[in-house]
């Protein structure tokens, strides 16, 4: 039969509020104990028990984000408790606890995952912030988890051997576009990956901005495992003639998403970035995912126009009337992409993204938007970047326009359908 302690904690559990984290309270000192669980009952479902093993047992049965240990305890020791704790589930942090602190003690309680050290007796204020670091901890660690297990099942889909083939039988070049549009957001978790885990390495405890900007990280790594899954349903959808339903999205939002991506991006290193956003926000007609490629394709290739470093603005400005096409004429330094099927209805959005880097010869202008042609070095470009850009605007009934002078840069500018709001 369980002890009365743990019958009774075990009682709380199946009437705790779900949306407070659970604190597991180990101390064999009855006052201590129940002292903590006063201070912490009205923000965690709290858990007691008075030794190691009653510990475990909770620990199997209930979903535990912290756990305060006491460090010296009759039986199983309070590092040897973190040990096992972890050994359950490597989210739970820890904060140990103890009034015979010694060098060694501290150390080992680090070197086993503790996330914070306290000596007895301690205040309130710093046993509240030591559990306060550590549940931010234990949030950040689940959300890291969640999002690797989700880009790990995206690449689960996208490595199925039955949509291989049936892409490569049906449709060409759906699945290298997959890759190609897909290449941009698994860059940027890749980068954020490694920083979490570089910064997570190197700390022996995560805290304050430390902790702030790996919680930050954190969401940017979740919205992009998100597009990476919009981005497969819907080349999934375009495989089974699926109806593509008519979406809209907010400019400056998706002006605030190009930024935050292209500031780790390797080919922003060196060169001066700046993204203007609209003073008054508008809606443009085209799917979130498809606006935001077409972007981040046309300014990554500014970015990547020379090796020297140099500068790119990306601009929106507003059309209130339709644009005159016949001013538009494709010459050795012009063109205009998608002209008889743009949808010239205003109001407009323009957006243009400007570099100063070395413009563009005649003869590959002439031919830039062609699939597979492509002017950097054997494994470094595919040739699709600027052909799906191509498709984009077109499924969107928009139009690009190319202005470029060889020794002084070029400026792409995509026309778009906008419902003002």
């Amino acid at each position: 039969m369980p002890s009365p302690s743990v019958s009774a904690t075990s009682s709380e559990a199946a009437a705790a509020p779900a949306l407070k984290p659970t604190l597991l309270i180990v101390d064999d000192e009855e006052g201590p104990r129940q002292s903590l669980k006063i201070v912490f009952k009205n923000d965690y479902h709290v858990l007691t028990a008075t030794n190691g093993v009653e510990a475990i047992q909770l620990a199997q049965t209930q979903s535990i984000s912290v756990a305060v240990l006491d460090i010296m305890m009759m039986g199983m020791s309070g590092v040897d408790l973190l040990k096992e704790l972890k050994n359950i589930d490597p989210t739970i942090e820890v904060v140990m606890l103890t009034a015979y602190e010694t060098i060694e003690t501290a150390r080992q309680a680090l070197r086993h995952g503790a996330s914070d050290y306290l000596n007895k007796p301690f205040d309130i204020g710093s046993i509240r912030d030591a559990v306060s670091r550590a549940a931010a901890k234990h949030t950040a660690a689940i959300e890291f988890a969640r999002s690797t297990d989700q880009l790990q099942r995206l690449r689960h889909e996208l490595q199925d051997q039955g949509v291989r083939e049936e892409m490569a039988r049906t449709k060409g070049e759906i699945y290298a576009s997959v890759l190609h549009d897909l290449n941009g957001p698994l860059t940027v978790i890749s980068g954020f990956i490694e920083i979490i885990n570089r910064t997570i390495q190197n700390a022996p405890r995560v805290e304050g901005p430390q902790l702030e900007s790996i919680k930050d990280d954190l969401g940017k790594l979740t919205n992009q495992i998100g597009r990476c899954f919009e981005i497969s349903r819907r080349y999934l959808g375009f495989l089974h003639s699926a109806p593509q339903e008519k979406m809209t999205v907010g400019v400056n939002q998706i002006l605030d998403d190009l930024r935050e991506l292209l500031v780790r991006h390797p080919s922003a290193r060196g060169n001066q970035l700046t993204v203007h956003r609209l003073e008054h926000d508008v809606i443009a007609d085209i799917n979130g995912t498809d606006f935001l490629q077409i972007l981040l394709n046309l300014t990554i290739n500014a970015l990547q126009a020379c090796e020297t470093g140099h500068r790119v603005d990306v601009h929106c400005t507003m059309h209130p009337q339709a644009i005159e096409l016949a001013a538009y004429r494709d010459t050795s330094t012009e063109r205009f992409i998608n002209r008889e099927e743009f949808a010239n209805r205003p109001p407009l959005l323009a957006i243009s993204i400007i570099d100063d880097g070395p413009g563009i010869p005649s003869a590959e202008l002439a031919k830039m938007f062609e699939e597979r042609f492509t002017t950097k070095a054997p494994g470094r470009g595919t040739g699709l970047g600027l052909s799906i850009v191509k498709r984009l605007v077109r499924e969107a009934q928009g139009g690009i326009m190319i202005r470029t002078q060889v020794g002084k840069g070029s400026t792409f500018t995509v026309l778009l359908q906008t419902q003002t709001q």
